[in-house]
């Protein structure tokens, strides 16, 4: 089969041409940027060098292919820009990768969309995957699409350390002892790869997570694999929160973006459609991603 893949080598795109390629399909990889042409053959994928934004680029590349896996991805860096608005940008994206793929003919499609996809009402920054999720949906009735939703990735309590090392502690606006679901990269990855292989019917929706865990013993795993077994996870009001983004420069809707979505899993917005339609977990448990915290967090 010859897919194409979006995200160039991130998270989730390298491991999943990884493991696309090692299935025996034709993977072409997009990136934005050049010198990353060596690091995709390496994988044995060809490389397609353009921008998102360039809708002829996406549809050239489309054509031909057999199915395409297709995401937002969000910059850090932009949200510390005030005049950024990451969710209408993302969904902008989304509209492009839909006149591509009708304009290209494809018609076997797989969305990274994410937890909360199931409302754009205050789930903060998440609402851009609903709306990604409603553009792909005007695609005509014969192109298939299997919208993928994982839940918190466990590479983003890596923002942590900073508080970590500067007060032996996580604090954020959401845990507790409530349990909540997290997913690996590589469950995520294997989990798209599997559904490259199976049947495309329709329209579908799949959450996808690895552990069902309380903050609390994520924060009781990570410090005993960092030499801090007793390290707390503290819960701190929303408006705290909010200022303390404010104060490592964000902008305000970045920081609105960011607190609501925490204030969405505190409440259990975030996990309504989830809680209905739950998957099988995943491999990657969260004391085996405690491992590979600590080795980064010992190299930083």
């Amino acid at each position: 089969m010859k897919i194409i893949v979006t995200g160039s080598l991130g998270n989730i795109s390298k491991p999943l041409t990884e493991i696309l390629v090692k299935n025996g399909h034709e993977v072409t990889v997009i990136s934005s940027k050049a010198e990353k042409k060596n690091a995709i053959a390496a994988l044995g994928a060809k490389a397609a060098i353009g921008s998102f934004e360039d809708i002829k680029f996406l549809t050239e590349t489309f054509k031909g292919a057999d199915a395409v896996y297709v995401m937002e991805a969000n910059d850090v860096s932009q949200f510390f820009n005030p005049e950024f608005d990451a969710i209408a940008y993302n969904i902008q994206i989304a509209k492009n990768y839909k006149e591509a793929i009708a304009a290209s003919g494809v018609e076997k499609v797989i969305h990274l969309s994410c937890i909360g996809g199931h409302t754009d009402k205050g789930v903060g920054l998440v609402a851009l995957h609903h709306g990604a999720e409603t553009a792909l949906n005007e695609l005509p009735a014969n192109v298939q699409i299997k919208f993928m939703r994982p839940v918190g990735f466990y590479y983003n309590l890596l923002q942590f350390i900073p508080a970590i090392k500067g007060h032996g502690m996580i604090f954020a606006n959401y845990g507790g002892d409530e349990k909540e679901p997290m997913a690996a990269v590589q469950d995520i990855a294997d989990t798209i790869a599997e559904e490259f292989d199976k049947p495309f019917t329709g329209r579908t929706v799949q959450y996808i997570a690895s552990d069902e865990v309380s903050m609390k013993d994520v924060a009781k795993e990570i410090g005993k694999a960092i030499g801090i077994p007793d390290m707390p996870w503290v819960q701190v009001p929303d408006q705290d929160f909010y200022n303390t983004l404010l104060g490592f420069g964000m902008s305000p809707q970045g920081a609105h973006a960011f607190t609501e979505l925490n204030t969405a899993r505190r409440t259990g917005l975030m996990y309504e459609d989830y809680i209905n339609h739950k998957p099988q977990l995943g491999k990657v448990k969260i004391a085996d991603y405690a491992k590979e915290f600590a080795a980064i967090y010992n190299h930083q």
